[in-house]
């Protein structure tokens, strides 16, 4: 057992439910809490976008209702998630401070009809966040039911503002940064089609309409857009630490939504959320894999080298083939998942998802999928001290960038798909792996895949020469290595600020369908064929980079094409071994490359 700071009790495996007391009838709470504790559901996760029925007016709290639920949790011995429920904002906040609203590229000011329509980084919002955070983990931070309080909702989701107060927090943000208009100039290089800043007041938001400005401008906006989450969250995490000190905190991250995708990796790093937990949402299907695997990644993307267990505070109900969520559950137990959540107890009556299936119906009559977690949870039960959650032992790292995702917009593929097609290739393989961030991992791996980080910074770029040059093997793909921390194109031979660790010159690209033109054989039209190691495979790619080796071997070259270019390369470098794939992630080409690294590196697959 797991004890939490209030003194609840936790099995070694929980399962789970997401409930909305303040969305149904009082008269039902009973029947609702007797049928989970008889299902084997030993947690609820309650609170989350309920903001207004805790706090109806401005600074006029109704708690009353919710001390009942709480009693009634601890009465069957059901743990509580108590959220933190800041998003959304209520519209009477809103309409006391318009400033709140969420502005668009157009400079229209957004009704909030729809959730996380806040700008988080608002004074007024964040000053009645935290006070109604600071009410409520002053109130049950003491009792017997709780077991964590959650940070927000899917932080990440919801759109980004551009009104005239986030340029204001934006230049004072630049002006921390730079100190100068000089410095910004030279950062943001704007010599470039005359757009040199004179002043900082000078300084717009890098999107006007449907006109994106420069990529250097877009990158530090979105930095700056990530600090504010990043505080935010801080800040709340404060309140719990001062009214509930030793408490547990996790939450739904969703900060790789394509609403505000910000850099987690600080927060991640900092240990400050106990229990890292997401959404797990696979798909319902129980034939193919790849909703699986797409959930697993993002399970380690919010995970990186986090040790405690983690906690899938939503997991999956809606439709699913029966026996999926079970399958689903047990995937999920190879990361280090502590806890399956199902998301949601009741099928809703009213709102955005009231069509999104949950354990009970429409008239509280439970349904099949109460019935898997009902099963999932008496035999999670059964594996009560047998070394459950799992703590991965991984040997292999995959590093994961946050301004190579916002940069790698200007290219055919997001740097995140090729970190997830080199996770899933060690997943297949059934091998532990970590995410990391380069600049912050002490890099205590043997192999290292860095999949289209297309930013490389100092800090980053020490850290894998190091890691090499102590024994470590490093595969890099395409993309990688081509753009300063500005967002700049390195002027030095790239890779850049590792060439002479890989041993080669990265030039120009080719796009493989021009390319083709001229190809020997039938090579279609992006379609590459690779001889490497006696054999010859195909893989599809929009582009490849043309490599020049120097002290590298070849190990893969391009069939058919003038020259026969070279594609995989691999050096020695210090005591360790850096490999250069000219094409982006791809398992037509990972595949055999890892089987080969690994075999050499004396790791078997599991």
């Amino acid at each position: 057992m797991n004890r939490s700071a209030a003194g609840q009790d936790l099995p070694d495996l929980i399962v789970g439910a997401n409930y909305h007391p303040h969305d149904s009838d009082p008269a039902t709470w009973r029947r609702d809490a007797a049928m989970m504790r008889e299902a084997g559901i030993r947690l609820v996760r309650l609170g989350h976008l309920a903001w207004d029925t805790f706090e109806p007016s401005d600074g006029v709290f109704t708690f009353d209702w919710f001390d009942e639920v709480m009693d009634l949790m601890q009465e069957h011995g059901i743990a509580v998630v108590l959220d933190l429920a800041v998003r959304p904002a209520p519209l009477w906040l809103h309409r006391k401070h318009p400033s709140i609203d969420v502005v668009d590229a157009n400079g229209n000011r957004l009704y909030p009809n729809h959730r996380y329509m806040d700008d988080v980084g608002d004074p007024a919002f964040r000053s009645h966040a935290m006070r109604f955070a600071a009410k409520v983990t002053e109130r049950y931070a003491a009792h017997p039911a709780l077991a964590a309080f959650g940070i927000d909702n899917e932080p990440g989701d919801g759109p980004i503002s551009y009104s005239e107060s986030v340029r204001a927090r934006f230049i004072a943000w630049l002006q921390e940064k730079y100190g100068t208009v000089e410095a910004l100039n030279t950062a943001w290089a704007g010599h470039r089609w005359s757009r040199r800043i004179g002043d900082f007041a000078d300084v717009g938001l890098p999107k006007s309409g449907a006109y994106t400005g420069a990529p250097e401008r877009v990158l530090d906006f979105r930095r700056f857009v990530s600090h504010e989450v990043e505080t935010y969250l801080g800040e709340l995490l404060d309140v719990v630490d001062a009214n509930a000190p030793g408490v547990l905190t996790t939450t739904n991250m969703w900060y790789y939504s394509e609403g505000k995708h910000f850099d987690y990796a600080p927060l991640a790093y900092s240990g400050r959320i106990t229990r890292a937990g997401n959404g797990f949402y696979p798909g319902g299907t129980a034939i193919g894999d790849d909703g699986l695997r797409g959930a697993l990644f993002g399970m380690a993307r919010i995970q990186y080298e986090n040790t405690t267990p983690f906690w899938c505070t939503e997991f999956t109900t809606m439709t699913a083939v029966p026996g999926s969520i079970r399958k689903s559950a047990y995937a999920s137990l190879m990361l280090g998942n502590q806890l399956v959540c199902g998301w949601t107890w009741q099928t809703m009556h009213a709102g955005e998802e009231q069509f999104l299936q949950g354990m009970v119906d429409w008239d509280g009559r439970p349904n099949r999928k109460l019935d898997e977690y009902r099963r999932i949870a008496a035999e999670f039960a059964k594996l009560q001290g047998r070394g459950f959650p799992y703590r991965p032992r991984p040997e292999i790292a995959v590093a994961l960038d946050f301004p190579s995702q916002i940069a790698s917009a200007a290219l055919p593929e997001r740097h995140d798909a090729q970190a997830q097609t080199a996770f899933e290739a060690v997943l297949d393989r059934n091998l532990d792996a970590r995410l990391v961030d380069l600049a912050r991992s002490g890099l205590d791996y043997k192999l290292l895949v860095i999949p289209g980080v297309l930013v490389l910074d100092e800090a980053a770029a020490a850290r894998v020469r190091d890691f090499v040059e102590r024994g470590g093997t490093a595969i890099m793909t395409s993309y990688s290595a081509t753009l300063d921390a500005d967002g700049q194109a390195f002027a030095a031979t790239r890779p850049g600020r590792l060439d002479d660790v890989f041993g080669i010159r990265v030039g120009s690209y080719e796009e493989t369908a021009m390319l083709n033109e001229l190809a020997l054989g039938r090579t279609g039209v992006e379609l590459l064929d690779v001889e490497y190691d006696g054999r010859t495979i195909t893989a599809a790619t929009p582009r490849f980079d043309l490599v020049e080796p120097g002290a590298a071997d070849v190990l893969a070259r391009a069939a058919g094409l003038d020259g026969r270019p070279a594609l995989v390369t691999a050096n020695r470098y210090g005591a360790g071994r850096a490999v250069y794939v000219a094409l982006p992630a791809r398992r037509e080409i990972l595949d055999p490359l890892l089987d080969a690294e690994l075999a050499r590196l004396g790791v078997a697959p599991g």
